[in-house]
């Protein structure tokens, strides 16, 4: 067994650092960018509010319109709830220069959510010194990690305990977040199902719908919707223009669990608060679940509007049994394709 080294890898090793240290600081900067133009941005509104004659009237009219005009530029990035966040964010830290180039943008977003400001610059200071990534960031905060670290008798003892357990920020990863994304101007890629099979399926389900010449008009694919710190995404949006709604769908592989209908009752929720105007009737969301052997349709609704939509709805939507058997086709379908096309590449 040769153990001598390659003549080449030394000078690969150093090639290679040099590449992932640029990688680091690019990422670095670019964030640092964005949080900087976006303080900048929450300093203009609130001047602007501050103009105003009623500032409670004024400055909500002054956010719509602006989220309006910079979203049909800029994108996403620029709805009303961020441009909120960035309102807070000049309030919580006017101090401009004060802002830390180690800290992305969504760590600062939790951070205005701490009201008390020795708390907030607490959690800013160990998100820093221990490298926290947003989920470990937000974890602390909603553990009451300063609190608790206030009443403990072995500060130093839970301050070490706390860093060997916190996860830690990975540089790679700001540039996979959709705000750096937007920020740049660049266009997100989807998100990738899990499985081929999964976006096959998708593919096949979208093309079903609008065949069905039933009012679907297809909208999106893998819809996207932020919350404070995590990012979800829809397979399938449509608007039905004779039941005059949306219809959210998602596809899971596997067994159905609370976490998905939760989930999808989630994007229920947030399309009859953020995207449904005074005509719309109520969001539908409908679940698709593909196991080994059946198939499962489970179908969201909000508790208020059940009756309208068993009475009225089904009349439009497809129903249970057509959905699973749909779904039931299509996965023998893809797996006999898939054995096909072994067969063929591995005679």
């Amino acid at each position: 067994m040769n153990l001598t080294n390659h003549p080449l890898d030394d000078l690969y090793q150093r090639i290679r650092q040099l590449l992932l240290d640029a990688r680091q600081k690019t990422y670095a900067a670019v964030n640092f960018a964005m949080v900087e133009s976006y303080w900048q941005i929450g300093r203009m509104i609130v001047e602007k509010e501050q103009a105003g004659d009623d500032k409670a009237e004024y400055g909500a009219a002054v956010l719509r319109e602006l989220s309006k005009r910079l979203s049909s530029e800029f994108g996403d990035g620029f709805g009303l709830t961020n441009l909120k966040y960035m309102r807070l964010f000049y309030k919580s830290f006017p101090i401009g220069h004060a802002l830390r180039d180690q800290l992305t943008w969504t760590h600062y977003r939790l951070l205005t959510r701490v009201e008390k400001e020795s708390a907030r610059n607490f959690y800013l200071e160990e998100a820093i010194a221990c490298q926290w990534s947003t989920r470990e960031l937000e974890r602390q905060i909603n553990t009451f990690y300063y609190e608790r670290l206030l009443a403990s008798q072995d500060k130093k003892g839970m301050l070490l305990d706390q860093q060997a357990q916190s996860q830690q920020v990975k540089p790679k990863d700001l540039i996979k977040d959709p705000y750096v994304l937007e920020f740049l101007g660049l266009q997100q890629q989807p998100r990738l199902s899990e499985k081929k099979l999964e976006q096959a399926l998708i593919d096949k389900l979208q093309a079903f719908l609008l065949e069905l010449g039933k009012g679907f008009a297809f909208l999106a694919r893998q819809k996207r919707i932020t919350t404070d710190t995590k990012h979800f995404y829809i397979d399938l949006v449509f608007y039905n223009v004779l039941l005059k709604c949306y219809v959210l769908i998602d596809l899971k592989i596997g067994e159905l669990t609370h976490g998905d209908i939760g989930q999808m009752d989630m994007y229920v929720r947030y399309y009859e608060d953020r995207m449904r105007i005074a005509d719309d009737n109520p969001t539908i969301g409908i679940i698709l679940c593909s196991e080994k052997d059946d198939a499962i349709v489970k179908y969201s609704v909000l508790e208020d509007n059940r009756q309208l939509f068993a009475s009225k709805y089904m009349l439009y939507l497809p129903t249970v049994e057509e959905l699973a058997e749909e779904l039931r086709r299509e996965v023998a379908q893809l797996r006999m394709e898939a054995t096909l096309s072994n067969a063929v590449n591995n005679p």
